[in-house]
């Protein structure tokens, strides 16, 4: 019998049960968006929601400007609080404003190329996915890319998204030159040479320096890569990680709650011929365990025991492709997230413990934890600064259910050991506890303040993140 067979039949099977969970997991505390209104203007002002729905606004006013022009003036004499907003991936409340929000896709695509430096030049409004074809096209390739392919380039910059491998930079990394447009309507270009200091701190910037339009990025030559993907006991490939990781292009580790098993998956440059990756089968499989977890929250011991047993014929899934098509999944099951980065020889310990707290006290999660690794850096706001190589764990919850219980829970779990959250997935460090850990912390406040004396880029996320609160 194969994994999704039994897992469906033993869904159906344990239906015929007389007891099932009717827990709605802290649904009715779920956040709620605003409801639409018509404005003094006549105008209707529609609610904005982030990816998973846990961020909203009703903002006033949503710009598309055409051109650099457009984008500066609309800056310098706008009223009120601006954010940029590109996909709304980002989990925390670094978007929502009720004042006026600015998307970037006019700033989007690949502007220019230099085949020999292999360097290219693209709109910081890019989509991750829209890339792919045209840098492939130039024979070039992104150096990482993340496993969600929706964001937008300036977005992902602006969070430290990143991807997983020893020696792969987060995004940021690769960006060897940006043009940033400041609330005074300035536009600045910086490099490592040029304005390096600026360069440093927008490589990360919350979207609180300005609006990056336009960001020249240092590239490989394309590739075909080759994606392997297989089950393997928890215990045994957490004692492999180390020597994977180390071994292989791009390695990360999915470890299944409530279950013995884990997944691993490993991404490496091949000349092998095409061997398309086929239909997604991720989604399927987190909603199989989410109907287990409906059905068999109440009775641990055979929860587990359907899953491994689901598990044991798990048969490894090998794939060749351009590396654009091989990177990202389709992620459509939406969830809430915290990721939080920890010096490389705490992560296997402390994965440890976050598995043994979640199974312990939180039945009702069912997401995958995910574990990756990203090589340090250098700028400011990186939460892989001073790091050789970060380990990271991200914890989800079902979008539809309460995240906070699970995230309190586990975010002390990475604090003696000097965590750094992801700037784009929850967390409640507050800008004292920021401020120890990110050495240029205050340098950059310091210059956000310069950048933007009045404040127009920061809403009341940012304003307490930063200590202007």
């Amino acid at each position: 019998m194969k994994r999704r067979d039994l897992l469906t039949g033993s869904a159906g099977l344990v239906l015929t049960m007389p007891l099932a969970g009717c827990d709605d997991y802290g649904a009715a505390n779920m956040p709620q968006p605003p409801a639409a209104v018509v404005g003094a203007d006549g105008q209707r002002r529609l609610p904005w929601q982030n990816w998973s729905g846990y961020q909203s606004s009703l903002p006033e006013r949503r710009l598309a400007p055409a051109s650099e022009d457009e984008l500066a003036r609309l800056l310098a004499d706008s009223r009120g609080t601006i954010r940029p907003v590109g996909s709304g991936h980002s989990f925390t409340p670094l978007v929502p404003t009720d004042d006026t929000l600015i998307s970037l896709r006019h700033f989007s695509g690949l502007l220019q190329h230099d085949p020999q430096a292999l360097t290219a030049t693209v709109g910081g409004g890019s989509r991750l996915g829209s890339l792919g074809e045209p840098l492939h096209a130039a024979g070039q390739a992104l150096i990482n890319m993340p496993d969600i392919d929706a964001q937008t380039l300036a977005g992902s910059m602006a969070t430290a998204t990143h991807g997983t491998g020893a020696q792969l930079g987060a995004l940021h990394t690769a960006a060897i030159a940006l043009r940033l447009v400041t609330p005074t309507g300035e536009a600045l270009d910086c490099s490592p040479s040029l304005r390096p200091e600026l360069f440093a701190a927008a490589q990360v910037s919350l979207g609180a320096l300005g609006v990056i339009t336009q960001v020249t990025l240092q590239n490989v030559p394309t590739t075909r890569m080759k994606r392997r993907v297989w089950v393997e006991p928890f215990d045994e490939l957490v004692e492999r990680f180390d020597s994977l990781a180390a071994a292989h292009h791009s390695f990360e580790m999915y470890c299944i709650p409530h279950c013995d098993h884990a997944v691993g998956i490993t991404i490496d440059p091949t000349d092998e011929p095409l061997q398309p990756r086929g239909p997604e089968q991720d989604n399927d499989a987190v909603m199989d365990l989410k109907r287990l977890r409906d059905l068999l929250a109440w009775f641990p011991a055979a929860r587990r025991w359907l899953i491994n047993m689901a598990l044991q014929d798990y048969q490894p899934e090998v794939a060749v492709d351009v590396w654009h098509r091989i990177f990202p999944s389709s992620r459509a099951v939406r969830f809430n997230e915290m990721e939080y980065h920890l010096p490389r020889e705490t992560l296997l310990p402390t994965l440890r413990e976050v598995r043994q707290r979640l199974e312990q006290r939180h039945p009702g999660v069912f997401f995958p934890m995910e574990i990756r690794v990203v090589r340090g850096d250098d700028a400011w706001l990186s939460p892989f600064q001073g790091h050789d190589t970060s380990g990271s764990i991200a914890v989800h919850r079902y979008y539809e259910e309460d995240p906070l219980p699970l995230f309190r829970d586990v975010e002390p779990l990475y604090q003696p050991m000097g965590g750094r959250p992801h700037w784009g997935k929850m967390h409640s460090l507050t800008p004292q506890t920021l401020a120890d850990r990110y050495p240029r912390f205050n340098d950059f406040v310091a210059l956000q303040s310069r950048l933007d004396p009045q404040g127009r880029l920061l809403n009341p996320y940012l304003r307490t993140l930063l200590g202007h609160g």
